[in-house]
């Protein structure tokens, strides 16, 4: 049988850290592991776990680190399961039924490399649902709709492909996407995860595109369709940003069923 390892990665938010985890605590079929790489400053998690009990899978990992792709990383090192889910601190497991349903998909497949799903996110105060299938021949749109709070990984990928890229601040789920987007996937068309809102890629949204765009560049050559794309992507942001009228117009947006375009 498939062993899961969930890392969650963390500083300073102990309560969204508690949220990730009561998410994963639910769960009809427990991970194999939970790993929480706790890079805090101050000792608000540290203390949290040391005085109170929590689930015989988890493991508590207090240690700084140079940046989210450097505390991606020891998690990987640290895990021992077969397939590896990136649950950042304050995003949460859907339902109470995710592992299992992922876990089937990868028992019934032994062939299955990774596989990924749609995810809940909130964006200018409306709740929307997001995921498509990854198509290869669209890489240049960035991770367009794909997030890593729904991407299950066999840890052998991380083996032949390497770890995340600390160069990264941003976009190191996105490059790692670009090494693997030729192994064997599937797209399950159900809701995986509650995604936090505004997160690093969205507080540093134009550092985010422009490592997306040196990212196109290294693996398809020239960048200018990924040009193109930030253009839409950045005229969108504005538009969105227009008090009153860019909510109006979004929500106008997803009634019309095109959140996901």
């Amino acid at each position: 049988m498939t062993k899961l390892s969930i890392i969650t990665i963390c500083f300073n938010n102990l309560q969204e850290v508690l949220d990730t985890c009561r998410s994963v605590d639910e769960q009809t079929i427990p991970p194999f592991e939970h790993l929480i790489i706790n890079g805090s400053t101050n000792s608000e998690i540290k203390d949290y776990y040391l005085k109170n009990e929590t689930a015989l899978f988890r493991k508590i990992v207090n240690e700084r680190d140079n940046g989210i792709a450097d505390a991606f990383n020891k998690g990987i090192k640290k895990a021992i399961g077969d397939v590896i889910l990136l649950l950042n601190s304050g995003d949460c497991l859907y339902d109470k039924h995710v592992i299992k349903i992922v876990l089937e998909k990868f028992n019934a497949d032994k062939d299955l490399m990774w596989l990924h799903g749609k995810y809940r996110f909130n964006r200018s105060g409306i709740w929307v649902t997001l995921g498509k299938p990854f198509e290869e021949k669209k890489l240049y749109r960035g991770m367009r709709s794909l997030s890593h709070q729904t991407m299950y990984v066999k840890k052998e990928l991380y083996d032949t492909y390497g770890l995340y890229d600390p160069s990264y601040k941003i976009a190191m789920d996105f490059d790692f996407v670009a090494r693997i987007r030729n192994e064997k996937f599937l797209f399950i068309p159900e809701i995986l995860a509650t995604a936090i809102p505004d997160g690093i890629s969205s507080s540093q949204y134009d550092l985010s595109l422009k490592e997306t765009n040196r990212i196109v560049k290294k693996y398809l050559g020239k960048g200018w369709k990924n040009n193109l794309w930030n253009f839409r992507l950045k005229t969108l942001k504005a538009v969105q940003n227009i008090p009153i009228l860019g909510k109006m117009l979004y929500r106008i947006k997803v009634a019309l069923g095109l959140a996901n375009a």
